[in-house]
């Protein structure tokens, strides 16, 4: 499954959020989003998922008009896990996990046998089965984040969007959310904030800058101290790391004298 961007611009009011957005996506890929607080990343996702209507442009989700497209048809090709875990009524973790399942279901339709494998193994991958009886409002927001993850899976979707899933995660589970989601095959496009997780994941990147696309490439081309700097204004030290040999960034602070750098 493949996700073409073409030319799209978002406004609120009268205020440019993104202009002119021109991204792909191949089917297979682990495509991220990288740029500073407002750069326009979640609105680009928000825009793919239609909860925001672009003022302009085309998004083509292997080659059919996805601003038309049926919303049950949408839900069937296309998982999100965003950055809120906010759910209006209280669940059982187990239930809002079968939720996933609700593209494939006609109305009143109950689960199946095969729904609840699925349910079950989504629980599993996210090392929540110890969670499934639990009233999802009693939860930690880290856990609470697992839970939604667990329910894109249940979705089996062959495409991701991903809106800095991780961000109420640990490093331990960052990581086992990002093997997983990788090992899975299927296509992503991930708004990340931690650049070393990027170069760890992504094959290739997407940088904005105010809302318009500052440059494209792979994490090589991308994290550099150079490009790092013209957009999020730091001083970094990048190297090949000897054991991932992927991009590995080291964060400097402005106290350090600059002749050092």
């Amino acid at each position: 499954m493949k996700l073409q961007v073409e030319n799209v611009s978002f406004s609120y009011d009268e205020q440019k959020i993104i202009e002119d957005i021109r991204l792909h996506v191949k089917k297979g890929e682990f495509v991220g989003l990288l740029g500073p607080n407002g750069s326009g990343k979640s609105t680009i996702l928000k825009t793919v998922y239609r909860a925001l209507e672009p003022d302009a442009g085309d998004i083509l989700l292997d080659n059919e008009n996805l601003l038309s497209m049926k919303v049950k048809k949408i839900a069937r090709n296309i998982g999100v896990v965003g950055q809120e875990n906010s759910i209006p009524f209280d669940f059982k973790v187990e239930e809002i996990v079968a939720m996933g399942r609700n593209p494939y279901k006609k109305l009143f339709e109950g689960d199946t046998q095969v729904d609840k494998e699925i349910v079950t193994n989504a629980l599993k991958q996210t090392g929540i089965e110890d969670l499934a009886q639990r009233n999802y409002i009693q939860l930690s927001g880290g856990e609470k984040q697992r839970v939604l993850i667990a329910r894109v899976l249940a979705q089996q979707t062959n495409f991701l969007l991903l809106d800095e899933p991780t961000n109420h995660l640990d490093i331990y589970y960052q990581l086992q959310m990002f093997d997983l989601v990788k090992g899975l095959g299927v296509t992503v496009l991930a708004a990340i904030h931690d650049l070393n997780i990027a170069a760890l994941y992504c094959d290739r990147m997407y940088v904005l800058k105010e809302g318009r696309l500052y440059k494209a490439g792979t994490p090589e081309e991308i994290i550099t101290p150079e490009v790092i700097h013209e957009v999020y204004g730091i001083q970094v030290d990048v190297i090949i790391h000897p054991k991932t040999n992927k991009v590995s960034i080291t964060y400097l602070p402005k106290s350090l004298d600059k002749r050092e750098i």
